[in-house]
């Protein structure tokens, strides 16, 4: 049999137990912990951690660490991204143990309902749905994502979204709040905006996510922002107004861009009335003199 044949084989017998199935049914929801899974399978940790290892070791879920946390998830990437995700749809949704599950996970990961936007966050995301619409995501990257909720936002439309932040407390946050919405395709990393776990030309569309303005060098952050965006791609500039107004940030901004060699739409002021928000789209120059 060809390696291909083989790989499925191996799949359908990692299958084979009911609490492997019930474990990728769970990872399929999103990144989860191994004291999260444990909790829910009612199992030691040492026995849920041998039936994950099967489940590595077949590619159906992968294992990775974030600070002092170990999560598992199923990998998106890719055309094997997809076979996953093919297999994974034949799970049955109305299988009451999986909804079980499902519903536990949730109660461990908290509710998210106090967070209330204002009407500036409101139009902002109006504002960043709009450049969606006529041009896909595809793959997404936020750059200091935080709380993830520009990722809410869009992670809808994208194939895939990656968020980035050096904030580990954040992150947790993030994962909680995007399970919450339903949104299986997020994954969160450590990092650093100077230099991302990332290689290159991996994204086609990058948010570089209030960042700028407190960044010792934000021509190196977008510098580095540049190393992950496939050719066709764009950069989300977004940034707060704060204690500087709006019209020397947008210079400032500019001026970053230009030395970073991107070239930069006219930043745009959201809301329009007592500005909070600028946001301006950025792709490479084709040369130093188009940059701006």
């Amino acid at each position: 049999m060809n390696p291909a044949t083989e790989q499925l084989m191996n799949r359908f017998k990692a299958l084979a137990d009911p609490v492997r199935l019930r474990l990728l049914a769970l990872c399929a929801h999103g990144e989860c912990s191994v004291s999260e899974l444990t909790e829910i399978m009612g199992q030691s940790q040492p026995r849920v951690s041998q039936h994950l290892k099967k489940l590595c070791d077949s590619g159906l879920v992968e294992r990775f660490r974030d600070g002092h946390f170990v999560y598992y998830r199923v990998p998106t990437r890719g055309s094997e991204g997809r076979t996953l995700r093919n297999l994974i749809d034949l799970l049955p949704a109305d299988e009451p143990e999986f909804e079980r599950d499902s519903e536990r996970l949730r109660e461990l990961r908290g509710s998210s309902a106090g967070i209330v936007d204002s009407d500036g966050d409101r139009a902002l995301h109006r504002a960043l749905v709009e450049l969606t619409v006529s041009t896909p995501v595809g793959d997404l990257l936020d750059i200091g994502c935080g709380q993830g909720r520009l990722l809410k936002l869009l992670a809808s439309r994208a194939r895939r979204a990656v968020g980035i932040d050096i904030d580990a407390d954040a992150r947790r946050f993030a994962r909680a709040h995007l399970l919450l919405a339903g949104l299986r395709n997020c994954t969160f990393r450590h990092g650093d905006m100077y230099a991302l776990p990332l290689a290159e030309r991996t994204f086609d569309t990058i948010i570089v996510d209030d960042v700028l303005g407190d960044a010792d060098d934000p021509v190196r952050v977008l510098e580095e922002a540049r190393r992950p965006l496939r050719d066709g791609g764009r950069i989300f500039v977004l940034n707060t107004t704060d204690a500087r107004g709006a019209t020397e940030l947008a210079s400032s901004v500019a001026s970053w861009c230009r030395e970073a060699g991107l070239r930069l739409t006219p930043p745009r002021s959201i809301p329009a009335q007592e500005t909070r928000w600028l946001l301006a789209v950025a792709t490479p120059a084709e040369s130093a003199s188009a940059a701006a």
